[in-house]
Parts: C-alpha cells; structure tokens; sequence
C-alpha cells in the first residue's frame, strides 16, 4: 500500500477526533448487553446534569524520585505537558480531547490498591504507596500513537510490567494478562451516563499477551514529566505499550488477572470489526475509516505536522519477534 495520502482522502478532524461519533454512526442498539447498567441518559442523549467540578482539582500530581533516565534514542521534540495533559482520551469523564482535564479535576486517586490474580502462584494486593517505594522509577521517553491518527512523545515515568509480574508468580497457564479500570460511577461520570461515556462497557477492560506484557518495554506508568500523573492521565497507574495503539494503554488500573485464555477488550468487544486485540501500530493496515499511513504530530505549532506512521511505532527492532509468523494484516 502506498504511503502517499491525497488530500481528499484525510478524514475531516471533527470525525476522527471523536470516536463517541464513530459508536453512533455504527448503529449499536442502546439496549444491547453492552451498555452500561447506570446509565441515567438516553444512549447518545445530553449529559443533562453536568457532575459538579471544583475551581481547582483536589488532587496535584507531586514530584517523584526517578532513579533512572533512559537515554532518549528518538532524536523527537517531546510534545509540551500543557498539551499532553489537555488532549486526550478518558471517556471515563468524557468524550472530548478536553473533558478528562475539565471533569477529573474532582478526582482523588489516593488511597489506590491493585490486585494481581489469576494463573499466579501468589496473587496479592499492592497499594500504590508501597509499589512506589518498592520499583525503582525510570523515565522513558516514548511516542504514543492513537488509533485516531494523532501522535505524542512523552517522557513517562514508572517501571516495567514483568517487575510487578514477577512477584506474584505466573504459572504455565498464564497466556494472557487482562487489566481493568477502576469501576466508580460516582468519582467518573462518564460511567454514570451512556451519553457522557460515549456509551461504551465499563468498567473498561484491556489486554496482552503474556510475552507482550513480559517485554523490557512494557511499562506500568506511575507519572509524567517528572511527576505523579494527574488524574485526566489515568493516574495513579496506567499502562503504556508503546508500539500498540493508544487505547491498548488502559488508565487508572485497579485489577490485573493472568488468564489462560484471550481476555476480552472494550473495544474489540464494542466493534469488532475495527478494533482488533493486537492492536499493534502498523501503517499498512488502515482503519475502515480513514488511513493509518501518516499521523498528526500534537505540538505547539499553529498547524500540527502531519508525518509518516511507522510499524510498530518506530519500536519493530525491539519487538518485531514477538509476531513471527503471524499475518501483519490482521493486526488491527
């Protein structure tokens, strides 16, 4: 396929920024067993009661202790804070680029607890206190492509998946690792109404295979640009899979359970037919709407620069072995 995108072809950015659309133009039934058993408005209806938000959020990422800085090999501007922390995907507390920055502010992460289970010799619960004090942080600097065709670079800051898989012991049947959301209508609105949430399952489920999750560049995040993430990043811990799409990337993880077989994944389950479990970046396969060849850079500048999309994300050295034999065709 080439690479080369003609002007007619690029999908009009109101659409392509807005997957709440996407959902309604695929003609999902409001009564089927996906959607949310809270919800408190029709299924694309207005968000009549807007959730209360505080002039200033309750809770302030605060300055971490990192340990070790990876050296950045990307040559790449990273994309300015303001910007990473404004644009972005939650539907957790909204649809919009700029809801989650908007409606998180009431959110406190603290206290925090992550259960780890399954096909594991020891599953425990970890709080975020003690994990912080038990991983060495690294920095990471990482693009992060969403399936929308936007792009970011982003100096992350936590430690690899496989060190808190480690300790809880996967046994041979673990195939899989399944990741899930936090489930609090009450602290997310975007749970409390299908209109506001876009209209899709919570709580929202991810996952990987286990040699993906155990891969050197799987990183579970605690922070960003120095510091704890805030809450419109998934805080206190997310995931981050830098040569997947964005949505593989689950926020504000309470549960992780190894499994013997293919989890499910919110929007896998949703459509199907768009959104693969693998996920992986690859500019050869597009979307059924628009292309993936090329993305739009986030920055600054007035007029994003648009660039080439890269297989795996730039990271195929890195991980191209992990999809031997497999048909990079049905990795949408």
């Amino acid at each position: 396929m080439s690479n080369k995108i003609h002007s007619s072809e690029i999908t009009p950015e109101s659409v392509y920024l807005n997957r709440r659309q996407i959902i309604k133009a695929s003609g999902l039934i409001a009564g089927s067993a996906l959607a949310p058993s809270t919800a408190n408005a029709g299924f694309f209806g207005l968000f009549e009661d807007e959730p209360d938000v505080p002039e200033q959020a309750v809770y302030q990422p605060k300055p971490l202790n990192i340990s070790k800085k990876v050296p950045n090999n990307l040559n790449e501007a990273l994309t300015p804070e303001s910007k990473v922390t404004t644009h972005n995907n939650f539907y957790e507390f909204g649809t919009n680029k700029g809801d989650p920055a908007h409606y998180a502010k009431a959110f406190n992460p603290e206290p925090w607890t992550i259960q780890v289970d399954g096909e594991v010799a020891k599953p425990q619960t970890f709080d975020m206190e003690s994990l912080l004090k038990q991983h060495a942080i690294e920095e990471r600097i990482y693009r992060l492509r969403c399936v929308e065709a936007w792009s970011m670079v982003i100096p992350w800051l936590g430690f690899s998946l496989a060190d808190l898989l480690k300790r809880v012991e996967p046994t041979s049947k673990a195939k899989y690792v399944a990741f899930q959301t936090l489930y609090d209508p009450e602290r997310m609105p975007g749970q409390a109404s299908r209109g506001f949430g876009g209209g899709i399952p919570f709580p929202y489920v991810e996952g990987l295979t286990i040699a993906e999750a155990m891969h050197p560049l799987t990183l579970l995040s605690v922070g960003l640009y120095g510091k704890t993430l805030p809450a419109q990043n998934g805080a206190p811990i997310r995931l981050v899979v830098p040569w997947k799409y964005g949505f593989k990337s689950i926020k504000s993880i309470v549960k992780i359970t190894l499994t013997e077989k293919e989890p499910p994944t919110t929007w896998q389950v949703l459509a199907p037919n768009e959104y693969g479990f693998y996920a992986n970046v690859n500019p050869y396969v597009d979307h059924p709407r628009w292309s993936q060849a090329s993305e739009r850079r986030i920055s600054d500048a007035f007029r994003a620069e648009r660039i080439d999309t890269l297989m795996f994300n730039g990271y195929g050295d890195e991980v191209a072995h992990l999809y031997k034999g497999m048909d990079l065709r049905k990795f949408y």
